[in-house]
């Protein structure tokens, strides 16, 4: 006879979820409305990692963190999937998905961020490299002999 499956209580933490892009990088940024165990910092986990794990950097830290620090909270949990560009470009997109979720949780938090720019999405991309060309402008070099 087979061993009986047994259900596990799980718990179903609510969340808000926003997304934030920049370049090619896309953030998925779940922010758990539960207080985090240290209620003196916001918790974050970035593809599985620590932040501190994920961006070594401290300046990548602050600027994914900032939407936190403007508004001065505390105590929050977050969890982010992130993919695509490089490193300046993932933290801005968790920044961006960390003020739009701050912004569905209270809508009153709006105007602070949005002075900063925080919920603008940098239109910014790389131009594309044209034909006949050794970039997207940059034209053949020419040589006389």
């Amino acid at each position: 006879m087979p061993p009986k499956k047994t259900k596990t209580a799980e718990v179903k933490e609510k969340y808000i979820e926003a997304i934030g892009r920049r370049k090619t990088a896309i953030a998925r940024v779940r922010v758990f409305v539960k207080k985090s165990p240290k209620d003196d910092e916001i918790e974050v986990v970035i593809n599985e990692k620590k932040i501190e794990k994920y961006f070594p950097l401290k300046k990548y830290q602050n600027v994914a963190k900032a939407p936190f620090k403007t508004l001065s909270l505390k105590g929050y949990a977050a969890e982010i999937k992130v993919l695509g560009g490089g490193v300046n470009a993932q933290a801005e997109a968790i920044r961006l998905g960390f003020a739009r979720a701050l912004v569905a949780m209270n809508p009153l938090w709006r105007s602070p961020l949005k002075t900063l720019g925080y919920l603008k999405r940098d239109p910014r991309m790389v131009e594309r490299k044209k034909y006949g060309l050794r970039k997207a402008r940059r034209p053949q070099q020419w040589r006389k002999r």
